[in-house]
């Protein structure tokens, strides 16, 4: 299926109440029913780690994080591993918790609109937006990494 480069791919999901968006290329692979390991003193938006691949990620609760509300880690929840945006060797890769299965849209270029209506955004928080009718958040991955690298440095 041909995508017109006045498209943008990206994957919709739910955290919480929000919708956050990410690109497409930041996502590895979509889990469910993974076996997530506490990680000791880590803070309650990390509520642990899966092993994927090989690779212990660490999973982030993105609605925790932001403070955006509370989620926690259940039988059903969804985990979307994405890749490190700053190519860290050491941890190339992150998850977020969600509790449904994520949605693949495409959104013209001219239809994602930026949400200037709030003064201060929620910690993690590019920018909030508006695809058409829809509303939804889009994450600073690079701020959430870097918190991740912190809280596990912080960890017993």
């Amino acid at each position: 299926m041909a995508h017109s480069s006045d498209e943008i791919r990206g994957v919709l999901l739910q955290a919480g109440e929000e919708r956050v968006l990410l690109p497409n290329a930041t996502v590895a692979e979509v889990l469910a029913r993974v076996p997530v390991e506490p990680i000791a003193d880590a803070p309650a938006w990390l509520p642990g780690q899966i092993t994927w691949h090989g690779w212990k990620v660490p999973l982030v609760s993105f609605t925790n994080l932001s403070g955006m509300g509370e989620e926690k880690v259940v039988s059903s929840s969804k985990i979307v591993v994405l890749k490190d945006m700053g190519g860290s060797e050491a941890m190339p890769y992150f998850a977020l918790l969600t509790q449904s299965f994520p949605r693949l849209i495409s959104v013209p270029r001219d239809g994602l609109l930026a949400d200037a209506t709030e003064e201060e955004l929620p910690v993690g928080v590019k920018v909030r937006v508006l695809l058409g009718d829809e509303a939804a958040v889009l994450p600073d991955l690079e701020v959430v990494e870097t918190m991740i690298g912190e809280a596990l440095a912080n960890a017993a």
